[in-house]
């Protein structure tokens, strides 16, 4: 079933703001070490990775189709004292500069095969020489094995996909599927992530 822009402005309404920064787990040890240049964050929602990347340092551009989900983010940018350049654009059609940033992160983001091997191809092309590209997803084992997640198994995908995509014009150095604790209402869960990071040498 088609999600439009509306059903996610909907859900960011019903979420409450959460005001401390908690980045993707997945994303924080990628990133450490790393000196900070421009980042680029697709799917940014309501911007807790991009704000977290800025309290480090990057100069970070969050991009989501949200308006709901990029207000929250600008209040947690301003609580956090830090700026963020916020755009509201369909990532189906918004098409970021290229070779212009040197960490792109594309998290959870789950549309149907055609639409998410179009932004991840150009999300690779917007890598800088020397930077990295970052995508974290629900993985398509999450259906029958994890929790949470795109009901729909054609929202979700492998490693392995990301690698053929991506891997045309970067260099995949991890591929790997990756477990997440969940804490729900029944208890304890894991959901089943995959990670992968390339790099433009």
């Amino acid at each position: 079933m088609a999600v439009d822009r509306r059903d996610w402005d909907r859900r960011h309404r019903e979420r409450e703001f959460i005001e401390h920064l908690d980045p993707n787990r997945f994303l924080v040890p990628e990133v450490e070490g790393l000196t900070p240049g421009r980042a680029l964050d697709l799917a940014a929602g309501a911007g807790r990775n991009a704000v977290w990347l800025a309290t480090l340092g990057w100069a970070v551009t969050a991009v989501d189709w949200s308006e709901v989900a990029l207000g929250k983010g600008r209040l947690l940018a301003e609580r956090h004292a830090v700026e963020v350049e916020w755009i509201l654009a369909d990532l189906r059609e918004w098409e970021p500069s290229s070779r212009a940033f040197d960490l792109v992160l594309v998290a959870y983001l789950q549309p149907a095969a055609e639409e998410r091997h179009a932004v991840w191809r150009r999300a690779a092309e917007a890598v800088a020489e020397g930077g990295r590209l970052i995508v974290i997803g629900h993985d398509a084992d999450n259906f029958t094995r994890g929790w949470g997640g795109p009901s729909d198994p054609a929202s979700l995908y492998t490693a392995e996909e990301v690698v053929e995509v991506v891997g045309v014009a970067l260099e995949v150095v991890r591929a790997e599927q990756v477990l997440r604790p969940v804490e729900a209402e029944e208890g304890p869960r894991q959901a089943v992530d995959n990670v992968v990071v390339a790099v433009r040498r």
